[in-house]
């Protein structure tokens, strides 16, 4: 498996697995209208994103010659991953709050994802960077990190729709807990990496 792929599993699988609103959405989606809904949902981010993709990717590649700011760029990186992975291990095992009751599931998914700030931080500040860089080394290295990515993002949140229609305890089990505190200790991980990069980017090592 490819350094690049496995970056983007892992954070596609935390970033599936963690609370926020789209996962309160399949999950009481899921509950309220069946499995087939959850599943709508859990796929949202695949036409949601893409708008989100092309900006970021655009932007990074006009600040690729400028080594400051994405410097700076790989610091707020390293924040937000740093902040991903406390939030997690801090979470893990509570419910997330419920996201309503309006129906039309996938539209309300992709609205949802939409105006969530969070594919955007994710995209320019971490993805984008990443992906930029595999692409330098290798193209098909950033084909593999954003592939792996939502490979593991919408599947895990299709695996989730899954075991909430069967049973509705999952979320507060010890495989949760402990799924989700191993993959933010690995975040933290992540944060510590773009960190450094972000100091040889300014000069700093």
């Amino acid at each position: 498996m490819g350094k690049y792929l496995f970056m983007g599993m892992v954070l596609g699988l935390s970033a599936g697995l963690s609370p926020g609103p789209l996962l309160a959405l399949v999950i009481s989606e899921t509950i309220r209208l069946g499995i087939s809904a959850g599943i709508r949902v859990a796929m949202a981010p695949l036409i949601s994103d893409l708008p989100v993709l092309i900006l970021s990717f655009l932007l990074v590649s006009c600040l690729s010659g400028s080594d400051p700011v994405l410097g700076i760029i790989s610091f707020a990186g390293a924040s937000l991953v740093l902040k991903m992975g406390i939030s997690i291990i801090r979470t893990a095992g509570q419910m997330p709050q419920s996201a309503g009751q309006a129906s039309a599931s996938l539209m309300k998914g992709v609205l949802v994802n939409i105006l969530s700030p969070h594919p955007y931080l994710f995209w320019i500040t971490v993805g984008a960077p990443l992906a930029s860089k595999a692409w330098q080394v290798h193209p098909g290295g950033a084909v593999e990190f954003v592939a792996g990515f939502y490979l593991l993002l919408v599947g895990a949140k299709l695996a989730l729709a899954f075991v909430v229609a069967r049973t509705r305890n999952f979320l507060t089990g010890a495989a949760y807990v402990w799924t989700m505190r191993v993959l933010g200790f690995v975040l933290c991980g992540f944060a510590w990496g773009l960190g450094r990069e972000g100091a040889r980017l300014l000069d700093w090592l």
